[in-house]
């Protein structure tokens, strides 16, 4: 099935029409949690703290087995 170029461009136009409104439905909930997660560190910051520490712990530990 051969497709002239006016064929492409309206196919390109139809999965952008699809696509663009997902693209930004992702962008505002990573926005939003973005705005969350902020707000829980800012909040909690010796939790997070120690945390990230367990995190970076349990990393190099797995890290260091190979």
């Amino acid at each position: 099935m051969e497709m002239n170029p006016q064929q492409i461009q309206d196919r390109a136009r139809e999965i952008q029409e699809r696509i663009v409104p997902q693209i930004e439905e992702a962008r505002r909930n990573l926005v939003d949690v973005n705005t969350r997660v902020v707000s829980f560190i800012r909040a909690n910051p010796g939790t997070c703290l120690v945390g990230a520490v367990a995190l970076g712990f349990l990393i190099g530990k797995i890290a260091s087995r190979r």
